[in-house]
């Protein structure tokens, strides 16, 4: 409004202060009351107040309720089960060898050979006395059969008798070592080619041909090469007190077995996989703790088909860490961090946001187990969770969470706040 349309309201409101024959103390009290008066008119005559904004639009799902199993994961290292150390049983030349570097070979395979001529020398000796030895005993028989004739007639003394039998039970003891040196000279020959003891892959040769080799028994024998087997193929980790106890005490409650007594499923997954695409089973749970690290040891057996585990890598392990029940499920964006705990927004009927606390557990895939504060009815934002206040109304936008099968939840060593151990 212009000032010169204003003019005269104000001068309606103030007509007797130029009244002279006005007294002076009502004239200056009116005098207070007027720039007061003036003010009014003018703020009735200004801009409208701006109308109340719009409530914000969010997004919101509905909390889903699921079967999920919990899954402890693990960090683990890869072993064969039967790792061998090739060394020969004789001495001698190695004459040849029968396999590439790093090759996978089968039980029996022809690994080195050891020259065998010595070795088929001291057989056919061996084989030698052996006929020596029959002959002895062959006369030693009939000296024994004509001495009961004689000694029937008298013809010789007993002690002669006694000497003949003792004659003869010796050549039967000679024929016996005889045979046993054979076998020995047999065994040594065989010796003499160096097979693979187990099938698996091959490590290097450590001796090259031509070279004399110590045979013996343990570390005496020259190392050749070594072996591992590869499928099945073993994944050994540690576990903590707390998750040994939390296993015991599933166990004892029915909700799930001992991996000592039954072989629980196990995932594993090598440092460059997604997901956990081998599967094998719990094979062995150590029977005590190490006063050291406070950890147990556990043994999973995996299958190898395919030779793509190798032992000595690391591996992500993961095992169950809880029975199957029926779970609260959020997306992980629904949930909010007020210092040490966590929050969400639940939309009432009346459009409002309510804030409400919860405690949360693993991922399952890619939801989050709500342990507490909502429940299976409840609207949770999960976009816009910045733009809403508690007690706030807000536009909300409706949306479904995407179905799952499986319902495997993962959770590391390390439990996330409020994570049921």
């Amino acid at each position: 409004m212009a000032a010169d349309t204003l003019a005269p309201l104000v001068t309606t409101v103030t007509p007797e202060l130029d009244d002279p024959t006005m007294p002076i103390r009502r004239r200056v009290r009116r005098a207070r009351w007027a720039p007061l008066a003036a003010a009014l008119v003018l703020s009735a005559c200004g801009p409208r107040p701006a109308p109340a904004p719009p409530p914000p639009k969010v997004k919101v799902v509905q909390a889903v309720a699921r079967e999920i199993t919990e899954w402890d994961e693990y960090t683990a290292r890869l072993d064969a089960i039967d790792s061998v150390e090739v060394r020969p049983r004789v001495s001698g030349y190695l004459q040849s060898i029968h396999f590439q570097d790093g090759a996978i070979v089968h039980k029996g395979d022809l690994l080195f050979l050891i020259d065998p001529r010595p070795y088929e020398a001291a057989l056919r000796r061996a084989e030698a006395d052996v006929d020596l030895a029959e002959s002895r005993l062959a006369l030693a028989r009939k000296n024994f059969a004509r001495a009961a004739d004689l000694l029937a007639s008298h013809a010789i003394s007993q002690e002669e008798s006694d000497i003949r039998a003792s004659n003869l039970r010796q050549a039967e003891a000679s024929v016996e070592e005889a045979q046993a040196a054979v076998d020995a000279a047999r065994l040594d020959v065989e010796f003499t080619r160096v097979s693979a003891p187990v099938a698996g892959r091959v490590g290097r040769k450590l001796v090259t041909e031509g070279n004399l080799i110590n045979g013996g028994v343990g570390t005496q024998g020259t190392l050749l090469t070594t072996i591992v087997s590869l499928d099945p193929i073993y994944a050994y980790f540690e576990a903590d007190e707390g998750a040994l106890l939390k296993y015991s005490r599933l166990a004892r409650t029915g909700q799930r077995p001992s991996s000592r007594d039954y072989k629980n499923p196990v995932h594993v997954a090598l440092a460059d996989e997604e997901g956990f695409p081998h599967e094998g089973v719990m094979d062995f749970v150590d029977n005590q703790v190490d006063r050291g690290t406070g950890t147990i040891v556990g043994r999973a057996l995996l299958p190898n088909p395919d030779l793509s585990l190798i032992p000595g890598l690391f591996a992500r392990l993961r095992l169950p860490g809880s029975g199957r029940y029926r779970a609260i499920l959020l997306p992980d964006e629904a949930i909010g961090s007020d210092q040490s705990q966590k929050f969400v927004f639940v939309v009432d009927g009346d459009s409002k946001a309510q804030y409400r606390t919860v405690k949360i557990g693993p991922l399952v895939d890619g939801l989050r187990v709500v342990r507490e504060g909502v429940t299976s009815e409840d609207w949770v934002v999960v976009a816009g969770l910045q733009r809403v206040r508690p007690g706030l109304n807000v536009d909300a936008q409706r949306e479904t969470i995407p179905s799952a099968e499986s319902g495997e939840a993962t959770t590391s060593t390390t439990a996330a706040p409020g994570d049921r151990r």
